[in-house]
């Protein structure tokens, strides 16, 4: 299955169903726990935080962003987990949900969980979803 197969036919949509909202945001675990629908902890994938260089950036930078995604484990995981979005998306539009909360959590989130969450960014705007997107802890040191 793929976007378009999930996407679906305008026409066949009743006009009363708004498109699912997705919320989809990162957060560090060391500030708290996220509240949402579903949370994925990303602590997993390689740290910047451990290399000189990337440190101080974010994952919304190209380099860091391809420090934690651009390897084996990283390239899996985002194929992985799209795959098991596209499904969620299908099941949730079928079932009349309107509203999805994902939180996407690393250690501080500043680094692996932003990158993972700008990736998605992406992966949705492909999608028939209304998407809001925020990163909780990317200012906390």
């Amino acid at each position: 299955m793929d976007a378009k197969q999930v996407q679906g036919s305008r026409a066949e949509q009743p006009s009363c169903r708004r498109l699912l909202r997705i919320t989809l945001f990162s957060f560090g675990f060391k500030h708290g726990y996220a509240e949402a629908d579903m949370v994925w902890d990303v602590r997993f994938l390689p740290n910047p935080y451990w290399v000189a260089e990337l440190k101080e950036s974010t994952g919304r930078e190209p380099a860091t962003a391809a420090y934690v995604l651009a390897n084996r484990v990283g390239r899996e995981f985002l194929a992985r987990i799209e795959s098991v979005l596209l499904f969620l998306v299908e099941q949730y539009r079928a079932g009349g949900r309107t509203d999805l909360r994902l939180a996407i959590g690393c250690t501080g989130g500043r680094h692996r969980s932003v990158a993972v969450t700008e990736h998605l960014r992406r992966f949705f705007a492909d999608l028939p979803v209304e998407l809001l997107v925020f990163h909780r802890d990317i200012d906390r040191r």
